[in-house]
């Protein structure tokens, strides 16, 4: 309970991953490009249809307490550009802590423009593996795409 009152009032700062890895990508738009900070760039696992299974995975170079996650579907964050691919409606976060214990999150993300923001609240993390599960507007002629990943953790200022 303490630490979920510490959590709770805890200053957000991003945490950056300190590797990226994907099941695999379509040309031009790897893997990285999911976190580097745009949301006019975008990963996508270049084939179509909701490509359930493919996945990122991002590692920590050290164990890392993490508070929230905000992910940015599609190829941007205009609105008028939301049908120009799948977007990603069900999202498995395989976590994988310290200790070696994995644990899933199931996240359902929304069809809209934009960041959106889950609390996701896991200490001593060392890898999250996102496995995509189901899409929106997926078809033959488009492909999942995410333009952001960004992780959120304590601030190490106090006040």
């Amino acid at each position: 309970m303490i630490q979920a009152t510490r959590d709770h009032f805890a200053k957000r700062a991003p945490v950056g991953p300190s590797a990226v890895k994907a099941s695999r990508s379509y040309t031009g738009h790897g893997a990285g490009l999911a976190f580097d900070k745009l949301n006019n760039t975008w990963w996508g696992p270049g084939i179509s249809q909701a490509a359930e299974g493919e996945w990122l995975e991002v590692t920590f170079d050290q164990p890392t307490r993490l508070l929230d996650l905000v992910i940015t579907p599609g190829t941007s964050t205009r609105a008028n550009e939301l049908s120009e691919s799948a977007l990603p409606r069900r999202i498995d976060a395989q976590i994988t802590r310290v200790d070696g214990e994995k644990i899933t999150r199931t996240l359902t993300l929304d069809q809209s423009a934009g960041g959106q923001r889950r609390s996701f609240r896991v200490g001593e993390v060392t890898a999250v593996r996102f496995v995509l599960r189901s899409a929106y507007g997926a078809g033959p002629e488009k492909q999942v795409a995410i333009a952001e990943i960004e992780f959120f953790g304590p601030s190490n200022t106090t006040s």
